[in-house]
C-alpha cells in the first residue's frame, strides 16, 4: 500500500481524521515512527501552502499512534526567512506525537563547510548483498528494500548501517521521503544488548543538509549508532547518505532500552 494511500486523510484542516491504512505501516501497537512523523509534517505542509524548504524537524514520540487520531498545526513564528511550525497528532484526546519543523529559505552562504564523507564506504548499493530473511517488522518488508551497508561477519560495535530505498514510486517530495526513511534503522544499541528485550524511541531531532536530495536508483545509506547506552536509555546518532556518499540527513534521538 503506497505511503500516499496513508496520508491521504491528511488534508491540512485541524480535526479528527481515520488513518485507513495504518495497519500497513504499524511497529508493534505504533505507526512507524517514519510514518508519523511523516503524517505530522504532511499536516503541517498541507496546512500552510508556500511553506520554504524544511531545514530541521523535533519529534516527540509521546504515546502510540494508530488509526484514530486528530491532528492540528500552527505557526508559532514567520520570518522573512525562517517559518517555524508546530503540528501535533492526538489519541484518544492526548497529545501522542509533537512535532516543531523548521522551514528556511536558502541564501547566499556566508560558511561552507562541506559534511565529512562516511568511513568504511560500502561501495554502490547494487553491488552489496541484499538483507533477506530473520526477523524484521512487517512493514519494512512491505515497504523498503534493504542491502547491507557493512561487511557482514565483521566488528561494528554499536551501529547499525544499511542501504534503504522505498519499494514503490510513492510521489513523495524529497524532505517528506527523507522523513519517512530516516528512522527505518533498528538502534544501534541492539548491538550492545546483553538480552533480548523490546526497544521505543523516544524522541527524534535532525537537519536536513539537502532538502532536494534525489539519489540515484532511490537508495539511501542509513546509519544508527549508539554514542552512549546504560540505565535504560540510549543516545543516538542517525544519518543518511545519497548513493553518491553525499550526507542528506543528520540526527540524535533517545531509545529507551528495556528488558
Amino acid at each position: 500500500m503506497t505511503i500516499a494511500s496513508l496520508l491521504e486523510p491528511v488534508t491540512g484542516q485541524p480535526g479528527p481524521a481515520r488513518l485507513a491504512h495504518a495497519g500497513d505501516w504499524m511497529q508493534g501497537r505504533t505507526l512507524y515512527g517514519g510514518a508519523s512523523a511523516l503524517v505530522a509534517y504532511t499536516m503541517a505542509t498541507r496546512a500552510f501552502q508556500g511553506l520554504p524548504p524544511l531545514r530541521a524537524g523535533q519529534i516527540a514520540f509521546v504515546a502510540p499512534v494508530g488509526e484514530e487520531i486528530t491532528l492540528t498545526a500552527e505557526i508559532i513564528r514567520q520570518g522573512r526567512n525562517v517559518t517555524q511550525v508546530r503540528s501535533e497528532i492526538h489519541s484518544d484526546g492526548k497529545v501522542a506525537l509533537s512535532a516543531f519543523w523548521l522551514f528556511g529559505e536558502g541564501r547566499e552562504p556566508n560558511a561552507v563547510q562541506p559534511a565529512d564523507p562516511p568511513e568504511h564506504w560500502p561501495g554502490a548499493p547494487d553491488a552489496s548483498e541484499p538483507v533477506v530473511g530473520g526477523p524484521m517488522p512487517s512493514f519494512i518488508s512491505h515497504n523498503f528494500e534493504l542491502r547491507y551497508g557493512q561487511a557482514k561477519g565483521a566488528e561494528h560495535g554499536a551501529t547499525v548501517r544499511r542501504w534503504a530505498r522505498l519499494t514503490e514510486d510513492h510521489d513523495l517530495d524529497p524532505a517528506a521521503k527523507l522523513i519517512l526513511m530516516g528512522d527505518v534503522m533498528p538502534p544501534g544499541a541492539m548491538r550492545a544488548m546483553r538480552r533480548v528485550g523490546p526497544i521505543s524511541s523516544i524522541n527524534w531531532a535532525f537537519n536536513v543538509l539537502d532538502p532536494e536530495s534525489r539519489s540515484p536508483g532511490g537508495w539511501y545509506l542509513a546509519e544508527n549508532a549508539s554514542q552512549h547506552a546504560d540505565l535504560g536509555y540510549s543516545s543516538e546518532r542517525l544519518r543518511m547518505w545519497d548513493a553518491d556518499g553525499k550526507q542528506v540527513l543528520d540526527g540524535i534521538q533517545c531509545v529507551a532500552v528495556f528488558g
